[in-house]
């Protein structure tokens, strides 16, 4: 059985209410439910902070010693500004892949550039919620 963990950003606890032209009006439980039905040989844990520093110490406790076969990150703003997650995932051993609910690329200019891009396996973006089921399939495939 793999097991993947899907890391969210600030904000991203406000999936479902946030937003919901951007966002959908989908909760990340829920969400994380149908995800876990869809796959059932995958073990899904899941872990949400608004604090960059608490991201980058789960991104220590799971990347290394095979702890998780792959990592699904929603850095959400701190994508755009943290080098520090960006040295946390080059630093690990566990393969990230970064993915994003709406299409950053469309959006406000500052959203265009990653900075945890290089350091992750792929980029996944602009397919709403399914952007975190396309990153499993991408780990597991």
């Amino acid at each position: 059985m793999k097991k993947i963990l899907i890391i969210n950003g600030p904000n991203l606890n406000l999936l479902g209410v946030r937003e919901p032209e951007i966002y959908g009006d989908t909760s990340m439980e829920a969400y994380i439910d149908s995800l876990r039905q869809r796959h059932p040989r995958v073990e899904l844990d899941y872990f949400q902070s608004n604090h960059e520093g608490a991201i980058i110490d789960q991104l220590h406790a799971v990347g290394f010693d095979n702890a998780v076969d792959g990592i699904v990150l929603n850095a959400g703003a701190y994508t755009h500004t943290s080098l520090a997650i960006a040295d946390a995932i080059a630093a690990i051993q566990t393969p990230v892949v970064e993915v994003h609910i709406s299409n950053v690329n469309a959006r406000e200019e500052i959203r265009h550039r990653s900075l945890i891009a290089p350091v992750c396996r792929g980029v996944i973006a602009g397919f709403g919620m399914d952007s975190y089921r396309l990153a499993i399939e991408a780990l597991i495939g």
